[in-house]
């Protein structure tokens, strides 16, 4: 399809989106766990559960580092009529069953055939990282104003048990973002792990206190039908009764275990997108509108068509309405070191992670430790490497 599009001096721009089929990868990512367990059970042989581990986090790395990087945007006058293209929301929806059904088939094979211990963690492992990728297209669909849309997120935020997800997201951690104040931005200096345990807990409670507030404004008591939290539990909560149902008892630790996948998958996530990133903090004590540069971006194209071009999450964050499509990069963000799935690794292991990452923040910084987010206890410390990173 040709985008065509008019300049001011009556010249015409037409534009190709290049990557327009290829986004269909980000349809059939998610497929992988259920493809692992329906192998695993058509040949007996408990090897395919480690299918969706060597996909997402060996594999996806690799090609990431040979292909490349695709820095490129849509011409800006053909925005609009990018962004208006049904096919690009339509492949959205087309994900959500695809989403569903690896954590379906892995839950039904590992509570119907005989499957060694440690193949049944893997399988609940890779069921948890697509549904934690899930919420990608939830962050997506949650985005928009219209009820199809806000919908599709509920759905799939009930995949994972994640209901408050979007509420959170959309009023807590967009006003907040590369702030002290934010649940969901990683501080330079603390771990995954460290960051996971405060942030988990904390955003469940900001969801909740949010929807309260939300529906106090409309005179509404919390325990109501319209709260959108409690539609979302209610959700999550029928498929597993009717898992259970079919499926026996048994089938009740997969799900919790897929679910804290999901959770801690989001939390890596949100923790190498803003790590160490501040904004600046005006006289009078609010802090700047959230520009590009408070983001970490990445532009290598095979996870970004993994994911929905959620890795050029600068823009995201400056633009929160404009559709994956038309998300764009910028000169002078600071770029983290390899797509998504590649950094998730890095950030597993934290001394690696710091040795990477500090001194790009200390970079992006210019060497000024109070421009950061930094790990309350940290701050002299880090003052010290800067200095030494900066002579």
């Amino acid at each position: 399809m040709i985008f065509v599009a008019t300049t001011d001096d009556g010249g015409e721009i037409r534009y190709v989106d290049r990557k327009r089929w290829l986004w269909i990868i980000s349809v059939l990512t998610p497929s992988v766990p259920a493809i692992g367990a329906l192998a695993l059970w058509a040949t007996g042989n408990p090897v395919w559960a480690l299918l969706p581990v060597l996909v997402y986090y060996v594999a996806t790395p690799l090609i990431d580092m040979v292909v490349g990087s695709d820095p490129n945007n849509p011409p800006e006058a053909v925005v609009g009529a990018l962004s208006e293209d049904q096919y690009y929301r339509a492949l959205l929806f087309l994900s959500v069953p695809v989403f569903w059904a690896s954590f379906l088939v892995p839950a039904i094979v590992v509570s119907t055939q005989p499957v060694p211990v440690w193949a049944w963690l893997l399988l609940a492992v890779g069921a948890g990282a697509s549904s934690g990728t899930g919420l990608t297209v939830a962050h997506e669909l949650g985005h928009k104003p219209n009820r199809l849309d806000q919908w599709g997120a509920k759905i799939m935020c009930a995949l994972s048990g994640y209901a408050h997800f979007c509420l959170e997201h959309n009023r807590g951690h967009h006003v907040q973002v590369a702030t002290p104040e934010d649940r969901a931005s990683g501080r330079l200096g603390e771990s995954l792990y460290a960051f996971a345990a405060r942030e988990i807990p904390s955003v469940v409670a900001e969801g909740w206190a949010l929807e309260r507030k939300r529906l106090e404004k409309k005179g509404l008591p919390f325990w109501h039908w319209r709260n959108d939290l409690l539609q979302g539990y209610a959700i999550a909560l029928a498929v597993a009764a009717l898992l259970v149902a079919f499926l026996g008892w048994i089938v009740l630790p997969f799900i919790a275990i897929s679910h804290a996948v999901a959770w801690f998958h989001l939390s890596m996530a949100n923790y190498v997108e803003h790590y160490g990133l501040k904004r600046d903090r005006k006289p009078n004590g609010r802090y700047g509108p959230c520009e590009p540069r408070h983001s970490w971006n990445t532009n290598h194209i095979v996870s970004n068509l993994m994911l929905f071009h959620l890795q050029r999450h600068s823009d995201h964050h400056a633009n929160p309405l404009r559709p994956y499509q038309a998300l764009r990069n910028f000169d002078d963000l600071p770029h983290l070191p390899s797509g998504y799935p590649g950094s998730f690794v890095l950030a597993a292991i934290p001394p690696l992670w710091r040795k990477v990452m500090d001194p790009k923040v200390c970079k992006w910084a210019r060497g000024d430790v109070d421009r950061c987010n930094v790990r309350p206890g940290l701050e002299n410390a880090y003052a010290l490497k800067f200095q030494n990173w900066s002579a």
